[in-house]
């Protein structure tokens, strides 16, 4: 059927222009440039000099025996293609091809993409404003289809689709940011739900020196390392770091790396694209990609598996990802925050954890004690505790403490640290039925002995500095030991103090031990 070509112009315009959808505009030009051109497939092309590769935009360029592809690679060879894109890419109006066997470098290609090589096509240029955006390719089976005039006739249409493509890859631009900007909100209001009234409770005692180190290296951008047993809170110095840095308007994205699978490792820290792999629907930013702008947290970052820390790495060093099953490489500004209870350093040694990792992470290594070497926190932590879950399990007063309480909390060793203690609370105010509340029979400890008053003076009768009796104590309590501190049974356990504090007091009170006391 010969076409009026004002007339084709107008109609094939009007439907490649019907929707922002550019997949359902093509095809509703297809149906009608079909009447007078043959096709099976319309495209609409990018070509990525980068990558090497012809993205499709819209529609398919051809069918394999696994399917319509949506990505068309280039010859890995560099001579065959710069002819393949000399000859295909940089045309000035149309490319005709009836017989592949003709091209030889096309048959090549075809061949080894397992595309039907039984096919004519026709590709079109498209330019806006002289300069060149993509290219519209139609095929059909068989050969020696088309003809120079199906050509012109397409070509007539090389402004208004190649305006509709424009349009649809800002369309998709705008509809990609909003999502991303729904998505932030959605997780940032989780986060604000979870965190509201968490505060970091013994900034002023025994966290004191962490706090100060936070305050040095908040407003950095460097790379920090929080050390400690499970259970001290790194996650709450995280959050100070980052609340305190100047991305504090950004995103904090906190990634548990123990917890994600290796085969999900990828997706979930650098996201992927749609049919990237089975059960792919959509689109899936990751947790880096998320953090842009702001801070990522990386917790338990020794549980990293050897080829997520080559991967982990990599984005380290480029400060770019690239999504599973995409070619684009995207730039990430984001800073590193891990964590870890593990002795990275022994990792290293033992070959679990690779050393040019270790060295990118420790930056600004910050150590947080355990509980049992700051034990002054436990008065005020159990205050606070108390209180919030109080309001968590709705209690319709705070209980009182019984009378020696805290010292039973102090006598208790504190394996599980604040999370032990935050949960023995909870356990506590849910078995309350009134009265006083007592920790004895949940800590398991003995109830703290009083002191004796002949304990609190020397033999004149005067009362005793408190190193005095400090001394007096350790020193029985040594004699108990048989002069052992650390481990099971030694001083330092009985006393619910760390070894390494003991030491230091026993230094200081001049009490001596080890080849000392054997001199």
């Amino acid at each position: 059927m010969k076409a009026d070509p004002n007339d084709f112009f107008r109609q094939a315009t009007v439907r490649i222009c019907s929707s922002l959808d550019i997949e359902i505009a093509l095809k509703r030009m297809q149906k009608y440039v079909s009447r007078y051109i043959p096709m099976q497939f319309i495209s609409l092309v990018l070509f990525d000099p980068q990558k090497n590769v012809i993205h499709n935009v819209a529609g398919s360029i051809a069918k394999t025996a696994q399917g319509t592809r949506k990505n068309f690679p280039l010859p890995p060879d560099k001579g065959v293609r710069a002819r393949w894109i000399k000859r295909h890419l940089e045309f000035k109006k149309y490319v005709i091809v009836n017989e592949l066997e003709n091209d030889p470098d096309l048959f090549e290609l075809f061949t080894r993409l397992g595309l039907d090589r039984d096919i004519s096509f026709i590709t079109v240029r498209l330019e806006l404003e002289g300069n060149r955006i993509g290219g519209l390719w139609v095929s059909a089976t068989g050969r020696n289809q088309y003809t120079p005039e199906h050509a012109e006739l397409l070509h007539i249409l090389n402004e208004p689709v190649a305006i509709a493509m424009s349009n649809a890859l800002r369309h998709r631009e705008v509809l990609a940011r909003n999502d991303a900007l729904l998505d932030d909100i959605r997780y940032l209001h989780d986060r604000l739900q979870k965190n509201s009234g968490e505060e970091i409770v013994g900034a002023d005692l025994g966290l004191k020196p962490i706090m100060q180190m936070v305050s040095q290296v908040a407003g950095l951008d460097s790379p920090v390392l929080i050390l400690g047993e499970t259970g001290v809170g790194k996650e709450m110095i995280a959050d100070a770091i980052h609340y305190a840095s100047h991305r504090r308007n950004g995103p904090l994205i906190k990634v548990n790396c123990g917890a994600i699978p290796e085969t999900l490792m990828d997706t979930e820290l650098f996201g992927h694209e749609k049919g990237a792999f089975t059960g792919a629907s959509s689109q899936k930013r990751g947790r880096f990609e998320r953090a842009d702008n702001g801070t990522i947290f990386l917790d338990e970052i020794g549980e990293l598996s050897p080829q997520a820390q080559v991967r982990l790495l990599r984005v380290l060093q480029e400060k770019r990802i690239e999504r599973v099953g995409g070619t684009k490489e995207i730039p990430v500004d984001v800073r590193i925050i891990s964590a870890t209870h593990r002795n990275l350093p022994d990792m290293v040694a033992d070959g679990l954890f690779r050393e040019d990792l270790w060295f990118r992470l420790n930056v600004f290594p910050i150590r947080i004690p355990a509980l049992r070497e700051r034990k002054e926190d436990i008065p005020a932590l159990t205050d606070y505790f108390i209180m919030k879950k109080s309001r968590e399990i709705k209690l319709k007063r705070l209980p009182e403490l019984q009378i020696g309480a805290i010292n039973q909390l102090l006598a208790h060793d504190w394996p599980g640290n604040i999370r032990e203690l935050q949960n023995l609370i909870e356990r506590a105010l849910i078995q309350y039925q009134g009265g006083r509340l007592s920790f004895q029979h949940l800590t398991g400890g003995p109830t703290p002995q009083p002191v004796e008053p002949e304990a609190l003076t020397g033999d004149s009768g005067d009362l005793r500095t408190l190193d005095e009796v400090a001394s007096r104590h350790i020193r029985q309590v040594l004699k108990q030991t048989g002069g052992k501190i650390s481990g099971p049974g030694g001083a330092a356990e009985i006393l619910g103090l760390h070894y390494s504090t003991l030491r230091n007091r026993m230094l200081r009170l001049g009490i001596p031990f080890g080849k000392k006391k054997s001199a």
